[in-house]
């Protein structure tokens, strides 16, 4: 059952019975979705891949002085400082669900603070025989 003591009907010699919401050994637990405020998705049209780096602009100089953005905002920004990073590695590093780290770039994005270079679409890459070609093209002059 619980380890603190029930208290007595008269409530004399016991300690009344403390209910934790929180692991005294893992500290407070804040659920992805308060950090998003319940938001699945981010407001930027662009759907953020994995490996979509996260770079951020000269007006993020200092994130912790904007009293607007939270804890992990300010977090993301830092980090970016350093490299940038993808979001697998923001959400890697910051022990977050991707979604999460998603939800939190867009808006980092939409305030103007980071900017997100895109990974070229297979579809636009070079085909393998073109570039085959070429190289047997070159090798032949």
């Amino acid at each position: 059952m619980s380890d603190a003591a029930e208290p007595t009907p008269d409530g004399a010699g016991q300690p009344p019975v403390r209910h934790h919401w929180f692991d005294d050994e893992a500290g407070p637990v804040v659920r992805p979705y308060a950090m998003t405020r319940g938001r699945t998705s981010a407001a930027s049209r662009h759907r953020l891949d994995l490996i979509a780096l996260v770079v951020p602009e000269p007006a993020a100089d200092d994130p912790g002085r904007d009293q607007t953005l939270s804890p992990e905002h300010v977090e993301i920004v830092e980090r970016c400082w350093e490299q940038p990073q993808s979001i697998a590695e923001l959400a890697a590093g910051l022990d977050l669900p991707v979604g999460v780290v998603r939800v939190l770039v867009g808006d980092l994005v939409e305030d103007e603070l980071v900017h997100v270079t895109r990974p070229v679409p297979p579809a636009e890459l070079p085909d393998v025989s073109i570039l085959r070609e070429v190289i047997n093209g070159l090798r032949a002059l």
